[in-house]
């Protein structure tokens, strides 16, 4: 499963610096900042506990959806809205991440987006009916919100002489609570009795324990020193003049950025709250359908280290995005023609295909020449982006109450991946949005 404009930017900096820049960041050759070897030990516990928390409050749903729904009376258009909510709130709560970050801390925000976050699984089980489970949804998931930007932002003021090693890990970490919660919650619910509800909130002992963590992470003398440097710096002679600031929404590459980054989104929701359930329909077994949306989960863990480095050689990033979508096209097209005899090499399409949210973060730190513009660009692309993927899981779940099958939104999903890969095309040329705005490069 983040959402997460600094979070983008830690990414993209890390793995993928413009063909126009030092092909190393300049973030990895400044000096640590004093980090002593116990602080650090305990922030990379930190980092990894916190990221395996940020998308089981999504990826643990999809193999219960059809007991949550029927068990709480829920139709399908309010399912998709169900599955939207994870978009809508990174594209809202992640917006007051970094204002919050320089008003407590990045730290002592991080810890109250895992307490938010267990409080929301916790509870939403038995909050006694589809508005409550909705409502405390959102709570899990702007604790997941705010964490997803934040926590790059922990390694690049901690871990600036190893920002791509640390990235790695907590990246690889995200990605196994992505694909535990999904293969690991049916086996556990059954494991409870039987009871979804369990099955669910198991899953706040985990954001517990990060919670812990952080709490220690907060009150520590490298936080309290973070804090410090977090606070904005008063305008004085080296300042850039507020003029030279890049107009993102003047730049076509930027709105293909955009809209690329949507339609990945998009995709990769659809996905997460909806594949299970296509399975399932099919005649796979719960169990089987949640291992299935795991694999594809999965994926991305090894793909997230080779495309950004790929990218980063080719003049244009198109050529990916056209293998991409077309991994995807076959990957949709079997689900449509066979989706329980072709289950797992489905699965497995899907999740290479998935992968274009990599690549998305890669192009965000190629298509800027400037920290400044980079920062710009990855807000203005993901908050965009976020808000153009809301209706697509909402209109799947529409579609699949009122045809009562999987035909129309598969074709659908099928279609989105035509955009996807033109906007995409376009977003990957070799150029820059100083160059398209006419702005100039703001001082550091």
């Amino acid at each position: 499963m983040a959402p997460m404009a600094d979070e983008d930017r830690a990414a993209a900096d890390t793995a993928a610096p413009t063909r126009t820049t030092a092909r190393r960041p300049a973030a990895e050759a400044a000096p640590g900042p004093g980090v002593g070897g116990r602080q650090r030990l305990l922030l990379i516990v930190g980092l990894v506990i916190a990221a395996l928390n940020l998308r089981p409050a999504i990826t643990s749903l999809g193999p219960l959806m059809k007991e949550v729904r029927d068990d709480l009376g829920m139709s399908g258009t309010l399912a998709g809205l169900l599955t939207s909510v994870p978009t809508l709130c990174f594209a809202v709560f992640g917006l007051a991440a970094p204002r919050l970050a320089r008003r407590w801390g990045p730290a002592a925000v991080v810890c109250a987006g895992m307490v938010a976050i267990t409080a929301g699984l916790a509870v939403r089980p038995y909050a006694g009916g589809t508005a409550g489970f909705l409502v405390l949804s959102a709570l899990a998931l702007a604790g997941i919100a705010v964490s997803n930007i934040l926590m790059p932002v922990i390694v690049k003021r901690w871990f600036p002489d190893r920002v791509g090693p640390t990235t790695g890990i907590y990246s690889m970490a995200m990605s196994a609570g992505t694909s535990l919660a999904a293969a690991a919650t049916v086996p556990m619910t059954d494991a409870l009795g039987g009871s979804w509800r369990l099955g669910l909130g198991i899953w706040a002992l985990l954001g517990a324990a990060a919670a812990l963590v952080w709490l220690a992470v907060a009150r520590s003398r490298t936080a309290r020193t973070t804090n410090a440097a977090d606070k904005p710096a008063t305008p004085g002679a080296g300042t850039a003049p507020a003029g030279t600031a890049v107009r993102i929404t003047r730049s076509p590459t930027a709105w293909a950025l955009a809209v690329f980054f949507g339609l990945q989104a998009t995709g990769a929701y659809i996905t997460m709250g909806w594949m299970p359930q296509i399975f399932r329909d099919a005649g796979v077994s719960a169990s089987t359908a949640g291992v299935l949306l795991a694999t594809t989960m999965l994926m991305g863990v090894p793909l997230s280290f080779v495309l950004p480095r790929l990218a980063a050689r080719l003049p244009h990033q198109g050529v990916l995005v056209l293998v991409l979508a077309a991994f995807g096209l076959t990957g949709y097209t079997g689900l449509w023609l066979a989706p329980a005899a072709g289950a797992w090499a489905w699965a497995l399409l899907l999740g290479v295909s998935n992968c274009a949210f990599p690549l998305a973060l890669t192009m965000i730190g190629m298509r800027a020449r400037s920290g400044a513009g980079v920062v710009r660009l990855s807000a203005f692309a993901q908050s965009t982006g976020y808000l153009l993927s809301i209706p697509g899981p909402l209109l799947v779940g529409a579609l699949y109450e009122r045809t009562g099958g999987w035909d129309l939104p598969i074709a659908l999903m099928a279609a989105l991946m035509v955009p996807q890969a033109v906007a995409g095309v376009l977003a990957g040329r070799d150029r820059t949005v100083e160059d398209e705005t006419g702005a100039a490069a703001p001082t550091a």
